[in-house]
């Protein structure tokens, strides 16, 4: 197995035929919550396209035929994958929720634990960090998939923050549970590396000799299932914009309670890659899996702005396209949850992680994305993008000019999966072409690039970029890196 890779794609296919049994030291998850709260929105800033595809993913969790072939599957034990005591509970389930929107989600999760369970190691543990809307269901199905198979139950955490409003309708809801199960009696665990500080009030006591108190007791111990660690609130420095972003500080203490340098770490949900930065810094080996590439480029911008750009050649990327076939794969995938994923992953692809995706509040109006360039020393001008999968013409550069124009930028590029006519080129270099004054170098004022060029050719961004889709995190330093190269082969389960 590879050491550090990030695969884009479908994690429960990832978990089943991508990762090797019995090879991942602690497992951390943070799937989306079922508490009806629109978790699924990237940026804070987002158009009405982005605002679909998160409604769309809210919609995951309704009943809907994917939800019905998976409980199928869980129940009729394809492929002998699941316990007896996993499928009488999601028939229980079945009765007291009905086919619902809560089942939905529950049949997903066990899915995915079920297949986490797999690739963990006898001595490997899980962390499933969960909403108490659900976490008392989410318990039962982790009891039958780890304590059915001689696992065991260790812990329900309670992360408490103080971040977010109170309500004057009940108590003030400020914790999150943190579920750790161990795949076998056999386990890590290495509390003392992760010592916390006693409290004022036993610490005066300790200073004062009050009777009860012990004056050898030290100022840290070791922790308790109780995490006090802050949210990130707006103004952290750690804070990159995405909504569900947990603090650094919450998985070092996870991970370095339950694994050792070089473990293997796996964050099957892995949105903004805090476990994998925080896997990186702490020098253990790690996988990450997300379903959207706009994840996936919030990542690898994190690392390079934290490691350095050298680290981008440690990770292997699998499922992202890299050839032709694949990239038209992607162009006509169906589902609702990814419909616009290809465009997504060529603006981004194209800028290398800096282009902000629909930035604009409202419809795109034929902007899929834009990207900030210098223009002398002390301005920027936009560039927008345009991205095309199906048949394309010669309308759609003059459309791309008149949106560039209405949107006053500078340039305008235009991916095409397709190759352009000829009538396309000579409409594109009508449209003149931009002086870099601070350059002194000329390009085309709308430029078509072809995804055939981007994944054959490397033909990439070349423009002198200043504004990226994340602020720049904090620099961190570790002492090695792990070698990586590109791999997408399946395992055998």
């Amino acid at each position: 197995m590879n050491n550090n890779a990030l695969y884009y794609g479908d994690n429960l296919d990832v978990l089943r035929n991508k990762i090797e049994k019995d090879s991942i030291d602690l497992c951390y998850i943070d799937p989306p919550f079922n508490s009806k709260r629109n978790y699924f929105q990237i940026y804070t800033n987002v158009g009405k396209e982005d605002q679909a595809q998160a409604q769309a993913f809210i919609d995951t969790w309704t009943w809907n035929v994917l939800a019905d072939r998976a409980l199928l599957e869980i129940i009729g034990n394809e492929g002998g994958r699941y316990t007896r005591q996993t499928i009488e509970l999601l028939k229980g389930l079945e009765a007291v929720l009905g086919r619902s929107g809560l089942l939905s989600y529950l049949v997903s999760i066990t899915q995915r634990v079920n297949a986490i369970q797999r690739v963990l190691k006898p001595t490997g543990s899980f962390y499933l960090h969960c909403h108490p809307t659900a976490s008392h269901y989410l318990k039962l199905i982790l009891d039958s998939v780890f304590c059915a198979r001689g696992g065991d139950y260790l812990n329900e955490i309670v992360w408490r923050y103080q971040t977010g409003g109170v309500s004057k309708k009940w108590f003030g809801r400020k914790h999150d549970i943190i579920f750790l199960y161990i795949k076998s009696k056999k386990y890590q665990f290495y509390p003392q590396r992760v010592l916390v500080p006693r409290t004022d009030e036993v610490l005066r006591r300790i200073k004062s000799g009050t009777p009860g108190a012990t004056r050898a007791v030290t100022i840290e111990k070791l922790p308790d299932d109780i995490f006090d660690i802050q949210a990130l609130n707006a103004m952290a420095t750690e804070r990159l914009g995405y909504p569900t972003q947990k603090p650094e500080a919450l998985l070092e203490r996870i991970i370095q309670a339950s694994s050792n340098e070089g473990d293997v770490i796996l964050d099957a949900y892995c949105g903004c890659g805090t476990t994998v930065a925080v896997a990186q810094r702490l020098k253990r080996q790690w996988l990450g899996i997300d379903i959207t590439y706009q994840s996936i480029a919030v990542i690898l911008k994190r690392l390079e702005d934290q490691f350095g750009a050298d680290v981008l050649n440690t990770i292997t990327l699998n499922g992202i396209p890299r050839d032709m076939e694949s990239a038209i794969a992607l162009a006509n995938k169906k589902d609702d949850r990814v419909r616009k994923e290809f465009e997504k992953w060529a603006v981004l692809t194209y800028s290398k992680n800096h282009a902000i995706i629909n930035e604009k509040k409202g419809a795109d109006r034929g902007i899929d994305g834009i990207v900030y360039i210098a223009t002398d020393s002390n301005s920027t001008a936009p560039v927008v993008f345009q991205v095309k999968s199906g048949k394309v013409g010669r309308g759609d550069i003059a459309k791309l000019n008149s949106d560039r124009i209405r949107e006053k930028a500078v340039m305008g590029i235009f991916i095409t999966l397709q190759k352009p006519t000829a009538d396309m080129k000579k409409e594109a270099l009508d449209a003149g072409f931009y002086h870099h004054v601070l350059f002194h170098r000329d390009d085309p004022v709308i430029r078509i690039v072809t995804v055939q060029n981007m994944i054959e050719k490397r033909e990439l961004i070349d423009l002198p970029l200043l504004h990226s889709v994340l602020k720049t995190a904090a620099k961190s330093n570790t002492d090695e890196q792990f070698n990586i190269s590109l791999d997408d082969t399946a395992l055998d389960e």
